[in-house]
């Protein structure tokens, strides 16, 4: 068997199953044009040249090493939807110098942060594109879409070395299980945004341009015509929503490769597979899934270990292998240096997580 030539504990990507969730992003959204995904999950020169082979042209990432490696994959219009502060201002400005065809924008919710960016910006006698980052209710990052919102934007028009672009509005808090019960959150909490819309455009100002969701609202935001979507997970998808998002139709494209290496009680078994390879911020419980075996009970995690519960004379051995899918792959990806690419039962090459890395050049 193929995995018997693979040390573990290994991510495994299925190219042919990665091609098949991208052509269902597509499906979904029914415009090719109207997709920004989010490349965070795979952190790959090849998972944004297989979008690109499906005609997708724009993206979103959160890091600077993200942004490089889509400039230096060919990306045309690359979103850093994570506000820059300090050096990261400057590493962003040299990015714009180096990769001049590629179009870049970041985005901002505060007046302070969104000077300090135009500063940098204008004394290299440049400007950049800022989408203003709106707080819908996920309470990490964004300005309420009320007065304060559009003070912002009428002092980001004022200003030199940034021009304004739209709103972002990222929801990812509505993770409800029950498709039509996350709809109606996903709309409720929008209706502030419109509000805000309509309040630019009695003042007499274009109506914006928007960029809305994630992974869960994908399946919401894609039937709504007047804004680009950005799904990430989706690329790759896992356990997780797979169980959270059930009305969308993707495949994990990305399994996790552990071995047995000890049989410490006649109803446990420990696989290598600890922190440092699995995402670990869930609960033990869904931190990995073993679709051939779900009978296995996770009781203990440590760096190197995972240790399962399961009925005595269970016939597991030392050596023997398992096969998982990620809770979360987006920080399991982030966890190792290379995916392991298989077609056919075949090794056809590796992915090399070239951006989970902080700096790339600049």
């Amino acid at each position: 068997m193929i995995y018997s030539t693979i040390d573990s504990p290994a991510l495994l990507v299925f190219p042919s199953l990665v091609k098949k969730n991208i052509a269902e992003m597509i499906r979904m959204v029914g415009d090719v044009n109207r997709l920004r995904p989010h490349i965070k999950t795979h952190k790959t020169a090849e998972g944004i040249r297989l979008m690109m082979d499906a005609g997708i042209s724009k993206f979103k990432c959160a890091t600077i090493a993200e942004a490089e490696l889509l400039a230096l994959t060919g990306a045309k219009d690359v979103l850093l939807a994570h506000q820059p502060v300090g050096p990261r201002i400057e590493r962003l400005q040299q990015l714009t110098i180096q990769y001049p065809h590629t179009q870049f924008s970041t985005i901002t919710d505060n007046p302070e942060a969104a000077n300090c960016i135009a500063e940098v910006f204008e004394k290299h006698s440049q400007s950049i594109g800022v989408y203003i980052d709106i707080n819908v209710g996920m309470n990490r990052t964004g300005i309420a879409p009320g007065e304060t919102a559009l003070a912002l934007y009428e002092g980001l028009i004022q200003t030199n070395g940034i021009h304004f672009m739209g709103l972002h509005v990222y929801d990812g808090q509505h993770r409800q299980a029950d498709p039509a019960v996350r709809e109606t959150a996903c709309d409720e909490a929008f209706q502030g945004v419109y509000e805000l819309m309509d309040r630019m455009e009695s003042k007499g100002y274009a109506r914006p341009f928007i960029i809305a969701g994630g992974s869960p609202s994908f399946s919401i935001h894609a039937k709504k015509t007047d804004r680009d979507c950005s799904p990430g997970t989706n690329i790759f998808w896992d356990h997780g929503y797979g169980l959270i998002c059930p009305e969308q139709d993707f495949t994990p494209a990305v399994h996790i490769l552990t071995r047995v290496i000890s049989l410490p009680a006649p109803n446990r078994i420990c696989l290598d597979l600890g922190h440092k390879a699995v995402a670990s911020e869930n609960e033990l419980a869904k931190r990995v899934y073993f679709p051939d075996h779900p009978e296995l009970k996770a009781v203990g995690q440590s760096e190197e270990h995972l240790v399962m519960e399961l009925s005595p004379g269970h016939g597991f051995k030392p050596g023997d292998t398992l096969i998982g899918i990620p809770y979360h792959v987006c920080p399991t990806v982030a966890l190792h240096e290379t995916l392991i690419a298989i077609e056919e039962e075949n090794i056809v090459g590796e992915w090399k997580v070239a951006a989970r890395k902080r700096k790339i050049s600049c």
